[in-house]
């Protein structure tokens, strides 16, 4: 059988410009000041993500190291 397998590299990079495309005409589309509004909206969120993920992750708290005291024979 001579069958294309799906989900390969080039068929994803097609699909990625298309999709770059389609973001390209959204923003024509709706005029300079709502895009820039939009990107500013999105880097706020994604700088508050980044911000907050440090704060939200709970850390073990550490447990002492127990000392071994052995004798010389």
């Amino acid at each position: 059988m001579n069958c294309r397998r799906h989900g390969r590299k080039p068929t994803m990079a097609l699909w990625m410009l298309v999709a770059l495309a389609d973001l390209a005409i959204l923003a024509a589309a709706a005029g300079v000041l709502v895009t820039i509004s939009v990107l500013v909206a999105l880097a706020v969120l994604a700088g508050g993500v980044v911000a907050a993920r440090p704060l939200l992750t709970k850390r073990p708290t550490p447990v002492p190291a127990k000392s071994v005291v052995r004798r010389r024979a």
